[in-house]
């Protein structure tokens, strides 16, 4: 958690450079230390153990790489895993009209602070990304995963989940959104 870069870090508000083929070495062992640090944020016993918050994702720039990469490993039902993907060169090709956001708002590893608020994000999204050989892959998303992989590519562009909450109306949102428990 300590090397977790935080909020006020310039590093967080800047657009992440492309990553090019073939990986460095730098770059492939943070994409394995970003997953392994989910693996075991998520995991109960080696999370208390080593006072990990649980993490879905997280983005090269919270480790302090002004990169186009984040890892995803969003829990399904049943100790099921929903997705599990390392996206280099991530962009959002199509998003639905739909509005979607946690009923619970959102958090981040980089902020230590609780923003209450609504997050208006696209329920349903397309992404085309870069695996870690180079591959290119394109997946459509929909609802939690959705919304998970939309706060990591934010990461990515310099933003962060608080800016996109309402100011004067923090729970505001739109009338038709769909709110994920």
């Amino acid at each position: 958690m300590n090397d977790i870069t935080r909020d006020g870090n310039d590093v967080l508000r800047k657009r992440a450079d492309k990553v090019t083929f073939p990986l460095s070495d730098e770059y492939a062992k943070a994409a394995q230390d970003m997953m392994e640090y989910l693996k075991n944020s998520q995991d109960k016993k080696i999370a208390e153990k080593y006072h990990l918050r649980a993490g879905v994702g997280l983005a090269a720039p919270q480790i302090g790489l002004s990169i186009q990469m984040a890892a995803v490993l969003v829990p399904g039902p049943d100790n099921t895993i929903d997705l599990e993907e390392t996206l280099v060169n991530p962009v959002i090709v199509s998003q639905s009209v739909q509005v979607a956001a946690l009923e619970e708002g959102e958090g981040c590893l980089s902020v230590d602070k609780e923003v209450p608020g609504y997050v208006p994000r696209h329920d349903r999204i397309t992404i085309r990304y870069q695996n870690l050989d180079g591959e290119t892959k394109q997946i459509k998303l929909r609802d939690y995963p959705a919304i998970v992989c939309q706060h990591e590519i934010d990461h990515l562009k310099g933003t962060l989940f608080y800016d996109h909450i309402n100011k004067q109306n923090p729970m505001d949102i739109d009338d038709n959104a769909i709110l994920i428990g």
